[in-house]
């Protein structure tokens, strides 16, 4: 994400011991905590913000873009530790992986995206878009990668060959920055956050037509999708709301106030629930009782500045983890904090 977070937010000082307490203190009672604490990774030397994250389900991998250090920090999830670091990358953003071509594709606010050999991750090539590679998507049935990159005059999603590492043609203008951005599966819709124009843009791959819809609120930059349902979630900054849309009408379903400096939101379709972390201090968790109503399930207390966070469904072991990206603070190194999903 291009804009930093909203002024006036401390860093607030959390000792080692009370990480399980701050995990579970919440407006429900711990036993019934939707998300409760139970480890952290520690990102050694690693300063600033922190930006996406990317899943290797294959080798069990977590990829963190840690954009105030210039590094892509590779964990290993079963030994919850980093066991590789790609230094040199200026401001990493987006990040995605490739299992069908063992890839790793990294997206610069620089403006290049950076392909890695996925077991080495010794530099493949790198392919400049021009201005601010964001957002990354996967599509694996045709092994593309889609990237949100530019400004107001360029902004726009193209797309690079997982295959060949070559950037294709064709790409969708938009007329603003791409914030994030969803691929539905069962259409060739892209649905993407434009908050400088106020819009999502509802772009079709097939004839490249795109429908606007208005946004009420400012800053809508996270996103997710319920394509069963025809539900579009998005989280706003001005005010704070989470907000449903309609993706057959663009109709606004609901707006709900959540967590202040959202930068990324989570449906989970198992559970029928939404994760939001803030750099507020928490992570909003809400219900959905159907595809028009929606209820404020939990705010679980996170650190002040931890609005990235990582949530890919069912692991291997059958539970689920919630991975916060938590910046160094003042007594305290960055970290990667693990929330177990309860039902």
């Amino acid at each position: 994400m291009r804009r930093v977070c909203g002024a006036g937010l401390v860093p607030v000082v959390i000792v080692a011991v009370a990480i399980q307490a701050w995990g579970q203190k919440d407006s429900s009672p711990a036993s019934a905590a939707p998300l409760v604490l139970t480890g952290a990774i520690p990102l050694p030397n690693v300063k600033g913000r922190i930006d996406h994250f990317g899943l290797d389900p294959t080798h069990n991998r977590l990829f963190v873009s840690a954009l105030g250090n210039n590094t892509e920090e590779i964990i290993a999830i079963g030994a919850q530790t980093v066991i590789h670091t790609i230094s040199g990358v200026r401001s990493p953003q987006g990040v995605v992986y490739s299992p069908e071509t063992n890839k790793l594709f990294v997206g610069s606010d620089e403006g290049k995206l950076y392909v890695y050999d996925g077991t080495t991750f010794e530099l493949a090539t790198s392919i400049d878009f021009g201005d601010d590679v964001d957002n990354l998507r996967y599509d694996a049935a045709e092994k593309r990668v889609y990237v949100g990159y530019g400004d107001e005059k360029t902004g726009a999603i193209g797309m690079v060959d997982a295959a060949t590492n070559k950037r294709l043609e064709e790409e969708f203008k938009l007329g603003a920055h791409p914030e994030s951005f969803q691929l539905a599966g069962s259409s060739p819709n892209i649905y993407v956050n434009l908050p400088d124009l106020k819009q999502i843009a509802v772009v079709n791959r097939t004839t490249h037509s795109i429908i606007r819809w208005p946004v009420t609120f400012e800053s809508n930059f996270p996103m997710a999708l319920d394509e069963p349902n025809h539900r579009l979630f998005v989280a706003t900054r001005t005010p704070p709301r989470l907000a449903v849309f309609d993706t057959n009408s663009g109709r606004l379903i609901a707006a709900l106030p959540t967590v202040q400096d959202a930068d990324d939101l989570y449906y989970d379709s198992a559970r029928k629930r939404l994760y939001i972390p803030g750099g507020e201090g928490y992570i909003s968790v809400f219900r959905q009782d159907d595809a028009d109503h929606y209820q404020p399930l939990a705010k679980v207390h996170s650190a002040v500045g931890a609005r990235t966070a990582g949530y890919f469904g069912k692991g291997r072991k059958g539970f689920d983890r919630f991975y916060l990206a938590v910046p160094a603070r003042a007594d305290h190194g960055a970290e990667v904090w693990i929330y177990t999903v309860q039902d």
